[in-house]
């Protein structure tokens, strides 16, 4: 008697779900790997292409992935619905994002935010590069198995692309390691958008720079103003030609602030000759440091004045 109701049972239940599946495959045709089709259509004419076949090799094309585009509906997640273009080949897909028909920046962004809008592409919209119309794929290859941009060898010289006076710098006598592949920009900025300025990945330029130099954040017993309020104040960022990325040589930079009597306006010419000479060796002995060694400021209870 069990054994009946249990078949009985499981028969009903293989009934209902035959009738259902067709409804359940219309409903979650992504879950199913539904771009499939989609893309193989695509590859009959793009597959030989040498910028579109390597996108086989990407994250994108993870077809088990239901967030990747080829887990959705392949390569019209992206381009939009493409039937016209599959009748003929005149008419374009919905988004282009190169060539002769190529969409409206809108357009093109819209289609990479469907899926990148979060982590460190929370701040794209009203961001600089987006104000100033930058899409997407102006940046970024999503064809390709390895983003140049997203390389630490090739980035630079995708930024530098617009950001020439940058790329300048690189070459001063003093500059940050980013020819030498050690440093690149992103180690520095968000492109994406940041609540900092200059899109700078933190808050403040100091919070920026103590990600690498930490020895300089404190906190310190004697501390010197200007180095608390901005690196920028004795620093330039990308390259300088003097040293240690300075903004301008001592003592001439210490002056810009040390201007008020004492020795320190000495460099001027002294009110003495014993005065005019003193000046002169610290000028040539590359001036304040040689005393006030610890400019950063200092932690000895005998550093008022920066020396120890």
């Amino acid at each position: 008697m069990r054994k009946a109701v249990k078949l009985g049972l499981l028969s009903a239940l293989g009934i209902m779900l035959a009738a259902a599946a067709p409804a359940m495959a219309q409903a979650q045709p992504a879950a199913a790997g539904g771009g499939i089709s989609t893309a193989q259509t695509c590859l009959k004419c793009h597959g030989n292409e040498p910028g579109v076949s390597p996108i086989l090799k990407t994250p994108h094309a993870v077809s088990g992935d239901r967030h990747s585009p080829f887990g959705q509906d392949a390569c019209q997640s992206c381009h939009g619905d493409s039937t016209a273009h599959v009748a003929s080949r005149s008419n374009p897909p919905s988004v282009v994002f190169k060539g002769p028909n190529i969409s409206p920046v809108p357009a093109r962004n819209a289609a990479c935010l469907t899926c990148h809008q979060s982590g460190m592409r929370m701040n794209w919209r009203g961001s600089q590069h987006a104000n100033n119309e930058t899409a997407c794929t102006d940046c970024h290859q999503a064809h390709i198995a390895k983003d140049p941009v997203l390389v630490k060898a090739t980035q630079p010289e995708k930024c530098f692309t617009c950001h020439a006076e940058q790329r300048a710098d690189s070459f001063k006598y003093s500059h940050h390691p980013i020819r030498e592949g050690k440093v690149v920009c992103s180690d520095c900025h968000n492109p994406h958008g940041s609540p900092g300025p200059k899109l700078l990945k933190e808050f403040t330029v100091n919070e920026t720079c103590y990600n690498c130099h930490a020895e300089k954040r404190g906190p310190l017993l004697w501390e010197h103003q200007p180095v608390r309020e901005n690196c920028l104040n004795c620093h330039t960022a990308h390259g300088s030609t003097q040293a240690r990325l300075l903004i301008e040589r001592p003592p001439f930079l210490c002056q810009e602030c040390h201007a008020q009597g004492g020795h320190q306006i000495q460099d001027l010419g002294g009110q003495n000759l014993a005065g005019q000479l003193s000046a002169n060796i610290r000028m040539m002995a590359r001036g304040c440091v040689n005393c006030h060694s610890n400019i950063h400021g200092s932690n000895s209870p005998n550093g008022t004045f920066l020396t120890r």
